[in-house]
């Protein structure tokens, strides 16, 4: 006579198993996903073969050289796999937790630049008011971002408005305008404002990462100009000190309170003329599944504060 199957049935796998599996196609590589579990590579082969049995299916493709491709099958359920993770997860933070009060980890990306503005008043206020949430950071430019919400290891991030990929859903937090960044003792600095062409024959040390370096090349582009790159720096900090030693000029967004560079050099921030679209400053999450309790709260409370706005 046929079992009949109850809801009472444990599955033939286990969440360890799935753990390794999703690792393993994040990493590429079962050695890669060995080192990052602190387990060894033949433990995670045997593993992902084991649940590959209990599935009855093929998971992936590992070829010794090129690590290891996923099947469709493979696919489907890592992304069924993160799921089920995440869920226990949970589980296993509400149990922990008191009647309304958060506990659990928040994975956040932010933009490096944006990370000096966005990051202190959050992690200040929702540290505070919720103590036992971790609060991880993971400073990212947006293409390297790439896929890190859709896997989960990315909560909620800080991000320009530029295209990122995937879908996510997102809020608008803030806008401000590009600025032109001089040394204190450029004639230009005792102006208010610059016009891009009293800048575009002079050394433009640019900020070099996605979106900012597309960003200062398209203001440039709107006004039929191609500036002189001197330097190509990917530090928000970098290219001040090199601007405060009057080694060329910057286009940033973000505007600090402190007006010299890390080194002590004073610089002048100048509004640019003609204006320029402002950029905008969003928090992004991704679109499914559902974003737990406690990274919804840190969603409302980041939309709550009081951000810089356009002079």
């Amino acid at each position: 006579m046929d079992r009949i199957l109850t809801t009472f049935d444990a599955p033939s796998f286990t969440l360890r198993q799935l753990s390794f599996l999703v690792c393993a196609a994040e990493e590429g590589t079962v050695a890669g996903a060995a080192a990052r579990l602190h387990a060894s590579p033949s433990a995670v082969s045997e593993a992902l073969t084991e649940l590959e049995r209990s599935l009855g299916a093929t998971l992936m493709v590992r070829r010794r050289a090129r690590g290891l491709t996923l099947t469709s099958t493979g696919v489907d359920v890592v992304a069924r796999a993160r799921a089920l993770l995440a869920a226990s997860r949970e589980l296993e933070s509400s149990l922990r937790a008191a009647p309304g009060e958060l506990v659990g980890p928040i994975t956040i990306g932010c933009y490096p630049t944006l990370a000096p503005t966005v990051l202190p008043p959050i992690l200040q206020g929702f540290g505070r008011a919720h103590p036992r949430v971790e609060l991880e950071i993971v400073e990212a430019t947006h293409d390297r971002l790439k896929g890190r919400l859709e896997s989960g290891q990315i909560d909620v991030a800080f991000v320009y408005d530029t295209l990122v990929p995937g879908e996510p859903r997102r809020a608008r937090l803030f806008e401000l305008p590009a600025h032109a960044v001089l040394a204190a003792d450029d004639p230009l600095a005792a102006e208010p404002t610059v016009h891009l062409e009293q800048l575009v024959e002079r050394d433009l040390i640019l900020l070099d990462a996605p979106p900012s370096s597309e960003h200062t090349m398209s203001l440039f582009a709107a006004q039929g100009l191609v500036p002189r790159v001197r330097h190509r720096v990917q530090s928000y900090e970098a290219v001040r000190a090199l601007v405060g030693r009057g080694l060329g000029y910057g286009i940033l967004v973000q505007r600090p309170a402190n007006q010299a560079s890390y080194d002590g050099y004073p610089v002048a921030m100048l509004e640019i003329v003609p204006e320029v679209p402002t950029v905008g400053i969003d928090v992004i999450w991704p679109a499914s599944p559902e974003p737990t309790e406690r990274a919804q709260a840190l969603i409302g409370f980041a939309r709550s504060l009081s951000w810089p706005q356009p002079r």
